[in-house]
């Protein structure tokens, strides 16, 4: 197996407006061995969420190619990525994505149990998770009796407990004050330090210097 989890070589991306083509991705060559931490930083309109979603294969790429922990993305068929994303990627987005009517273990197992997890494999797996993260109080809360830092620390042991090769957060502070996002960070810096593979998309240059790396993306080029 590859020590890279990510390997992009010339990876472009464009869409349709009207009647304009809008070259989003010109070009793009990226790539993160894996245990490595890595910041993806640039303003806004810059092509980061773009490179994100084909990152988190929720987008595909128009020419180049992608290879996610030895497979290659842009040889596999769009109805196969949704395998992919559930078992190689975590997600933690910077609004929390958990479901308003759940408690905290009921959000976090449910991506095991859609992939066919026993409930009692997934309830302990969470358990372990939660017990790392300081929420083992929190089990049966529902996101709206959480904070902001809760309900984020929520999203990062649902994305740790399908044991994904790369964790991928999406402005993971951006919706939080500046004490819970530096406690976020530092959990970061804690599971990176564990080994797993972190890449960060962000456009705050003071949340992105977390990062062991940095690289630049402006106007759909990286610069590193």
């Amino acid at each position: 197996m590859t020590d890279q989890i990510i390997s992009m070589h010339n990876v472009c991306k464009s869409y349709k407006m009207g009647t304009e083509k809008l070259n989003v991705l010109k070009g793009i060559d990226f790539s993160v061995d894996r245990g490595e931490f890595t910041a993806i930083l640039g303003p806004s309109g810059s092509g980061k969420s773009t490179l994100m979603n084909i990152i988190g294969c929720m987008d595909t790429l128009d020419s180049g190619s992608y290879s996610l922990n030895g497979i290659q993305i842009d040889e596999t068929k769009e109805r196969d990525l949704v395998k992919i994303r559930n078992h190689e990627i975590g997600f933690i987005f910077q609004n929390y994505h958990l479901i308003p009517t759940y408690n905290v273990m009921q959000n976090i197992i449910m991506p095991l149990l859609m992939r066919g997890e026993d409930r009692k494999t997934a309830e302990r797996d969470c358990r372990e998770v939660v017990d790392m993260l300081g929420l083992s109080d929190r089990l049966k809360h529902k996101p709206s009796e959480l904070s902001g830092g809760q309900r984020q620390r929520v999203a990062i042991a649902r994305a740790l407990c399908s044991k994904p090769s790369l964790l991928l957060a999406d402005e993971p502070t951006g919706a939080l004050d500046q004490q819970s996002g530096t406690e976020v960070l530092r959990l970061f810096t804690k599971l990176h330090e564990m080994g797993n593979t972190i890449v960060m998309i962000t456009h705050d240059m003071n949340v992105a210097k977390w990062a062991e790396r940095t690289v630049n993306i402006v106007d759909g080029q990286m610069y590193q």
